[in-house]
């Protein structure tokens, strides 16, 4: 299966590289990115796009039988202005969804194309006066895929994943490859995991299981696991995965309490 993954230079996007490179039944990785990638295999293609929200004939060539994509790129809203970060987290899914949802096949599958948007907890549909941007935009961007997904739902399935504190600590196979965070947060993050891990377990996205999640969300893995406590269905079938949904159908409360 020929999978499309962003963000793959981030800490969701490494963790998904690391598990699309690790699942046998993966065998191509077309990963659009700004920069060059160090975490490579010989499944993985390398596209240098500088405009996430463009996508001419010729990129959409090196696309064709992808089957799915993992959007895993984003930004934090204090990193960027108001408006670069609305472009950065709704407007640039939003063009690549519509573009993938027309990649051409080899096989003539009429299945429609699965794209899996890295949302994150406490993200809204119904945001308040003191709902943060970040919220609210990943809110907007989730309700738009839902209504992209409502009005073709032969040629698109959408859906949206919430994880909330993505601890990477305990995962050594990326560390090498993963931005450069600085001490502070290096630092903060070797005392929150092992509390979040224990104490604060509804909110734990460990990055490996994370990893392996999202890339079995874009291969269409989870379909008849998803229904349940914590996943929402909006009109037209669209999966909002929270947290809980992740942890659930992953295990990893019962792995805990073995």
């Amino acid at each position: 299966m020929h999978l499309i993954l962003t963000g793959a230079t981030g800490l969701v996007g490494t963790a998904v590289l690391d598990a699309m490179i690790n699942t046998k039944d993966v065998t191509k990785i077309s990963v659009l990115t700004r920069r060059p990638v160090k975490f490579t295999d010989d499944r993985v293609n390398v596209i240098i796009h500088k405009d996430f929200a463009s996508y001419d004939h010729d990129l959409l060539e090196k696309l064709k039988d992808a089957q799915g994509c993992v959007w895993a790129l984003g930004i934090s809203q204090t990193q960027v202005s108001k408006e670069e970060y609305v472009t950065i987290t709704k407007t640039y899914p939003l063009a690549a969804a519509e573009a993938f949802q027309s990649l051409p096949s080899k096989t003539g599958s009429k299945e429609p194309f699965r794209f899996v948007y890295v949302s994150g907890d406490g993200a809204t549909f119904t945001p308040g006066r003191l709902t943060p941007i970040f919220g609210r935009v990943k809110g907007e961007a989730e309700l738009a895929l839902a209504e992209m997904q409502k009005s073709n739902p032969s040629s698109i399935r959408a859906s949206t994943v919430r994880p909330a504190f993505v601890d990477w600590v305990g995962h050594e196979e990326i560390k090498p490859f993963l931005p450069e965070l600085g001490t502070f947060k290096t630092g903060l993050a070797g005392i929150l995991s092992p509390m979040m891990k224990y104490v604060g377990t509804s909110k734990w996205s460990p990055t490996a299981p994370l990893g392996k999640f999202l890339t079995g969300m874009a291969m269409g893995m989870w379909d008849g696991a998803l229904d349940g406590e914590g996943v929402e269905r909006l009109p037209g079938g669209f999966a909002v995965v929270g947290n809980t949904g992740f942890r659930r159908v992953m295990g990893l409360d019962v792995a805990r309490n073995q």
